[in-house]
């Protein structure tokens, strides 16, 4: 079955795919808001743009970019068309439906067949922690790149200006996206073109070019080696979110599809004429889990004031579903289908509950804000509980403000790789990388010139999820009443 069949296919079961889509875009739906990271900073941001564009932003201004903004600009575009929560709704399940067909197009190049029975484990990755971590611009270029590898490695030459097209729009959604889109259509297409001594060459040939950009990486300042949790980093981690028992779920789900696999390939050897087929999924699951040993989670770019972090929490996205590429290839069975099931079913009802638990942060932060005079500077020292692997929940300040206040710690600006940047002496945001981190972390020593500001804070270290505001004064640090977090880094 080539590619131009597995389409075919996919199109004599629109009514599984409509039911498949809408069933999978229920989470986006659950809780009055779509709690994932740093989305309510995109959303937000979104904001100041259409306040930019109508004059009503002292200090801030557009810089035109060319990479980067996909979700940013449909979010300002259709934010100005329908609300920014509206907006913010389309663009989300937007994403979800293309990153889970495109994970899905490209394991079903892998077995020749459409993975219907793999759905729930594939439905776990997609909410996976590059969803909730909200980094929705790379997370899309994701999507599009896994079509786009399928069309190189199972299409012909007429259907690669369909990956032209695809190329584009990732490289404008994520350059890390087009990197990844590059890579794994070149591996796969040169495991079907390569033959003998060539194609055995291809694996450490590619290890030996990640051995080369570690050499790279190890030239800059560079903090966070996943040392300690690097047997999760092979895909599992993705699973890993709100609470430590994230983890043992991941391990178990690990654990069930590696019996399953290496059962199956022991039962089929013999009778399989594919037998061979996940040798390229499994050699580039190899690749990426040589590369979460050989380069650091954040790296400091002399170019940028702001470090690039979590290089390796976002590419684990890949890993899993190359990890799932890999199950593919064995037969389907049933008790496949009910492992993953039950495994997804656990998933979904603890990210329910964990998200359910942020919307109503949420909307205690609406009813701060909602008691303050509109444009008003806020900070906020707002973090999850130590064992979460999701480090964003101060931006629920951020979606909170749209259209009553500004959060003045409001980090995009300032790091000057984003739209939305700001001139010295902004009223709304502050200019500094350094005094942004400072407020996030509540270590930032207010000044006159900052005021009137206030502060939302989580009130209690017993109890993370009680908001509470006050006023903040010149001389003091915004963090000195209630939680503070002693580190945090994006």
């Amino acid at each position: 079955m080539q590619f131009g069949r597995i389409t075919k296919f996919l199109g004599e079961n629109v009514a599984r795919v409509l039911f498949l889509s809408a069933l999978l875009i229920v989470p986006c739906f659950w809780h009055k808001s779509v709690e994932a990271g740093d989305l309510p900073s995109h959303t937000y941001n979104a904001w100041l743009a259409h306040l930019i564009a109508e004059g009503h932003a002292p200090g801030l201004y557009i810089q035109p970019r060319w990479n980067n903004i996909v979700i940013d600009w449909a979010l300002e575009n259709l934010g100005a068309l329908l609300g920014f929560t509206v907006a913010e709704r389309i663009v989300v399940v937007v994403c979800v439906l293309i990153f889970f067909w495109g994970a899905f197009t490209l394991i079903s190049a892998v077995s020749l067949r459409p993975p219907w029975y793999l759905v729930p484990a594939i439905a776990m990755v997609t909410y996976g922690w590059t969803f909730y971590a909200g980094f929705m611009n790379f997370y899309l270029s994701l999507g599009l790149g896994f079509f786009a590898a399928a069309v190189v490695w199972r299409g012909n030459r007429r259907h690669w200006w369909i990956v032209g097209a695809l190329a584009v729009v990732v490289l404008i959604a994520h350059p890390l996206g087009l990197i990844c889109l590059i890579g794994l259509a070149a591996y796969l297409r040169l495991s079907d073109v390569l033959k003998g001594r060539m194609r055995w060459a291809l694996f450490p040939s590619a290890l030996l070019v990640v051995a080369r950009i570690h050499y790279y990486v190890m030239q800059l300042p560079s903090t966070y080696w996943h040392n300690k949790d690097f047997f999760v980093m092979n895909g599992a981690d993705q699973l890993v979110l709100f609470q430590a028992h994230y983890a043992k779920l991941a391990v178990e789900v690990v654990i069930f599809a590696s019996v399953c696999f290496v059962y199956g390939v022991a039962r089929e050897w013999n009778t399989n004429d594919n037998k061979w087929s996940f040798r390229a999924p499994l050699e580039l699951w190899g690749v990426l889990l040589f590369i979460a040993a050989m380069i650091p989670e954040v790296m400091l770019l002399s170019s940028y004031p702001m470090p690039f972090s979590l290089a390796i929490s976002r590419l684990t996205s890949v890993t899993a579903v190359l990890g799932l590429c890999v199950f593919a290839s064995v037969k389907p069975r049933l008790l496949h289908f009910v492992g993953f099931a039950v495994s997804a079913a656990i998933f979904f009802l603890w990210t329910y509950q964990d998200t359910g638990l942020l919307n109503d942060m949420e909307r205690q932060a609406e009813k701060l804000v909602s008691a303050l005079p509109y444009g008003r500077r806020v900070t906020e020292t707002i973090i999850m509980r130590p064992d979460s692997r999701l480090w964003f929940a101060n931006h629920i300040v951020d979606r909170a403000c749209i259209e009553k206040c500004f959060t003045y710690e409001n980090y995009q600006p300032a790091a000057k790789v984003f739209r939305v940047r700001v001139k010295p002496g902004s009223p709304i945001v502050t200019d500094s990388t350094k005094d942004s981190s400072d407020m996030e972390m509540g270590y930032y020593k207010v000044g006159p010139k900052d005021l009137p500001m206030n502060q939302i804070y989580q009130c209690s270290e017993k109890d993370l999820s009680k908001l509470c505001m006050r006023e903040l004064s010149a001389g003091e640090e915004n963090g000195r009443v209630g939680y503070r977090p002693a580190s945090l880094f994006r």
